[in-house]
């Protein structure tokens, strides 16, 4: 079997590393930028853009392959799923109409207030900046102000936190009015990933990211410092109760999309704030999260290849998927001065990582020297029979490395899962 992973990042180099097990498959790889850990693992290296969707096709068709696995966004906006199948090729991932899921704010609010799909924060959408700073001026309370399109992940504005009421009016005026403005949500945040292949839907452990820049939870928003999973594939602020309407909110909007003659296959990953009155939906993507498909992937224990064969086929069984019980810790290494203005080009060295997987991501290799980037660098996943053995084994890995880089040390630790408990707690 000859599979085709698109994206350079360390979620790519993830799902890479998980259809290698599979000895008799081949992968190839299209990305940006060469990554040492893809490339180690790929027979054959296409250095494009993602979005570059015709010269893709090319590259696949001239090595036949057989599938192709996509990571980022940016491609699947660009209607690379369309063409590859077009083309003959099945993929992991939705197409164009489908992905809106994620690279249309406005669409999937419309669309889960459309279905009546559980889950759905109060919202309004908005074209116009004087309509929108006008709604703004006179709301009462915080509000979460985000961008119609793409952000990857750092385009969101909290009105209360991050920004005041002339702030999120001066962010709407640069998004020049195209933003869904939506109440603040106050509660604990998790994710949960599923395969998907149209019609059937099957869960991954629950994980939770941390996209705040520095311990504490504090600073800019980020792609994703870290995340860690639990033994049970739970989390312990999150109750069964909360589990089951989670799933049932992903799989109604796996059901609409399927009614509107847009069926949605790949991943599809759903962003919850867990709150007193149970989940809401912060956001769906429509491919694995970054870090948090490091964490799952390094869990799952069936074969990937034969679940990208199955979701092609529509014929997706619970049986096909499983995973160790496990916990998982994943720790970002970032250039010192991420994310506001990191140092490229400065030279790393891994140390002794036994008890860790080591996943590359925005950084450069040249003979056996790593180079930073301008983003995260690579991550560190300890898996353990418990939280702390899995944060252990993760912190160990990234404090060998040396050079001008830092991580999240509190990330997995007891004392800041405590904090999240207590939190839920208090709220409910």
């Amino acid at each position: 079997m000859k599979i085709l992973v698109v994206g350079g990042g360390g979620r790519e180099h993830a799902i890479a590393a998980a259809l290698a097990r599979n000895t008799t498959t081949e992968i190839f790889s299209v990305m940006a930028k060469r990554n040492p850990g893809i490339g180690d693992i790929a027979k054959n290296v296409l250095l494009v853009k993602e979005t570059e969707v015709s010269r893709i096709v090319a590259f696949a068709q001239e090595n036949k392959l057989d599938y192709a696995f996509i990571g980022p966004e940016s491609p699947l906006e660009a209607g690379i799923v369309d063409a590859l199948e077009a083309a003959g090729i099945p993929c992991v991932g939705p197409v164009k109409s489908a992905a809106r899921i994620e690279t249309d704010k406005a669409f999937c609010r419309e669309m889960m207030e459309r279905e009546g799909i559980a889950g759905l924060p109060k919202y309004r959408v908005f074209h116009s900046s004087p309509e929108a700073e006008e709604f703004i001026q006179n709301y009462e309370g915080d509000l979460v102000v985000k961008p119609i399109g793409l952000t990857g992940g750092k385009g969101v504005r909290i009105m209360g936190e991050q920004v005041d009421r002339s702030g999120a009016i001066e962010y709407v005026r640069s998004l020049n009015g195209e933003a869904v403005l939506e109440e603040r949500l106050i509660g604990e945040e998790f994710t949960l990933q599923a395969f998907v292949d149209g019609t059937h839907l099957i869960p991954m452990p629950l994980v939770q990211d941390h996209k705040r820049a520095f311990e504490g939870d504090i600073g800019l928003n980020t792609g994703g410092m870290g995340s860690y999973s639990m033994p049970d594939h739970m989390l312990p602020f999150v109750t069964k109760s909360d589990y089951t309407k989670a799933i049932e909110i992903m799989k109604a909007a796996v059901a609409a999309m399927e009614r509107a003659g847009q069926p949605y296959k790949g991943i599809l990953y759903g962003q919850f704030m867990n709150t007193a009155q149970g989940p809401k939906v912060i956001e769906f993507n429509a491919r694995f999260g970054d870090p948090e498909a490091m964490n799952v992937l390094s869990l799952l224990t069936t074969d990937l290849s034969e679940i990208v064969h199955h979701i092609a086929e529509g014929t997706l069984l619970p049986s096909h998927v499983s995973f160790d019980a496990q916990a998982t810790v994943c720790k970002y290494l970032v250039p010192e001065g991420y994310p506001e203005s990191p140092h490229a080009g400065e030279v790393i060295t891994v140390g002794p990582h036994s008890n860790a997987l080591l996943y590359y991501a925005n950084v450069e290799k040249t003979g056996e020297v790593l180079v930073t980037q301008t983003s995260r660098t690579l991550a560190f996943v300890g898996i353990g029979e418990t939280l702390a053995q899995a944060e252990q084994a993760a912190e160990q890995a990234a404090s060998e490395v040396k050079g001008r880089v830092r991580h999240r040390r509190d990330i997995g630790t007891d004392a800041l899962l405590e904090k999240r408990i207590a939190h839920m707690k208090e709220l409910r």
